[in-house]
């Protein structure tokens, strides 16, 4: 993936990145964040601007690639614009977001603009592979983090969350344990995705709740591919494709420099009924579909770049209090993929990922500590601001598994400005999106 974007000879992304000297077994900080991806870093990186000495751990060693669609949408850019990323951001190779095309299960397709006033502000989006992306936001975290006392570490395997051995409400976490040595502090950040360690000790072995269930997971497959027709330029249109007769979809994501992010996702609880794996899904349909076989006759694809992935979604459980699913215990706060805040519709949590750091930022600066109290506040506002948002996307989620209406709606928003406001409207706003719990008004934009 780096040699197909480089501009140089080598560029930042794919050098080796010194985040200083290791920690010192023992050590105590003010907060340790586990997953230095862009919930984990951004969080990282707004408690450090506020004095707080953080120990900020990541698995992987720079250069390291994250497995995404490589979507950064429009909410992402307030947070990246916050921590004096944006600038960087454009001045490297990336793709701006103006429009969506959603292509019906029966391949007939429509262009959905995304909000003329945010495109000219550059609000709108953008498409730019995880590798440069994580990048940025972790020497960004690093940065901040070193100057605030803090330290930053690679390639360190929590293997333990440190706790009291108490059980339920009554356990108090102070710590990790890793390749590296223990580490303490008060409070602890859950930011290391679907596998994060911290979420398991909270969820699974403190509360003994459900930590996965396969109607709120999704599978992913991506690929780069090169020459891929009709995404040979740096600014346009994504593309969601819809599958027959489930809640699949193929996409297509310019990342810039003529390379193109080609993935298909699919909930789990689906994919189980299905005879094929995603990614020979994903080949059966670039070399067999009509529309795609053609458009990627002369494309390349990049050795190794398949790789699979899972998503754990913010869609509402049921007979369920906490919404998606538990987010805190006594000094923990779970944020991004490991508080299962991704999109159920659309598949984008990097938005989310960033606003939950913000707000779990916040809530510690206020209180200046975790408990349960104050962990339930945060996963209350959490949900009080996502809420509506991902239920919808559940519902459009569902919707999406009904071919007959996937196909009628489509067809229908491709004869009728009005309705393709309507989907532009559920994409950037909030209000609008709260029209989604009227009946009445759907059938009034469909058929009148």
């Amino acid at each position: 993936m780096s040699a197909l974007l480089s501009m140089g000879e080598v560029e930042f992304w794919e050098a080796p990145f010194d985040s200083g000297p290791e920690p010192k077994s023992g050590s105590t900080f003010d907060v340790i964040i586990v997953g230095g991806g862009p919930a984990g870093s951004a969080a990282a990186a707004y408690l450090a601007m506020e004095n707080k000495k953080v120990l900020l751990l990541e698995k992987g060693c720079w250069p390291r690639d994250k497995v995404c669609g490589d979507a950064v949408g429009g909410k992402s850019l307030s947070h990246v614009a916050a921590l004096g990323v944006k600038p960087r951001l454009e001045n490297n190779p990336h793709f701006k977001v103006t429009s969506i095309i959603f292509g019906a299960p029966n391949g007939i397709p429509v262009k959905i603009p995304l909000p003329k006033e945010e495109v000219e502000k550059q609000a709108s989006g953008y498409s730019l592979p995880r590798i440069i992306f994580d990048r940025m936001l972790f020497e960004r975290a690093t940065e901040l983090v070193i100057q605030g006392g803090g330290v930053v570490a690679q390639s360190c395997n929590v293997k333990k969350i440190i706790h009291n051995n108490e059980e339920g409400d009554n356990r108090i976490f102070s710590g990790v344990s890793t390749n590296l040595g223990d580490f303490f502090a008060p409070m602890i950040i859950g930011a290391a995705g679907y596998t994060c360690p911290v979420a398991r000790a909270v969820v699974k072995e403190t509360y003994s709740e459900e930590l996965m269930n396969r109607e709120h997971y999704c599978g992913g497959w991506r690929e780069y591919w090169t020459d891929v027709e009709g995404c040979n330029v740096n600014e346009g249109a994504i593309e969601i494709h819809f599958l027959k007769g489930s809640s699949g979809y193929l996409w297509l994501f310019p990342v810039g420099n003529g390379v193109v992010n080609v993935g298909i996702g699919m909930v789990l609880s689906e994919l189980d009924k299905q005879q094929q794996k995603l990614r020979d899904m994903q080949a059966d349909l670039i070399n067999n579909h009509p529309i795609f076989k053609k458009r990627f006759s002369a494309a390349k694809m990049q050795e190794g770049s398949g790789k699979g992935w899972q998503l754990p979604f913010g869609s509402p459980r049921e007979n369920t209090v906490l919404q998606p699913r538990r987010a805190f215990a006594n000094g923990v706060l779970l944020i991004g993929d490991s508080a299962s805040l991704v999109d159920p519709f659309s598949g984008e949590g990097i938005g989310n990922a960033l606003f939950s750091a913000k707000v779990a930022a916040d809530s510690i600066l206020k209180n200046g500590e975790i408990t349960i109290k104050s962990g339930k506040e945060y996963q209350d506002a959490i949900w009080e601001e996502l809420g509506d948002e991902l239920t919808n996307s559940l519902k459009l989620q569902k919707l999406s598994r009904k071919t007959f209406l996937m196909n009628w709606a489509l067809k229908k928003a491709a004869k009728k400005p009005k309705i393709q406001k309507l989907f532009t409207d559920m994409i950037a706003s909030k209000e609008a999106q709260g029209n989604l719990h009227s009946r009445w008004y759907l059938l009034r934009t469909f058929l009148f």
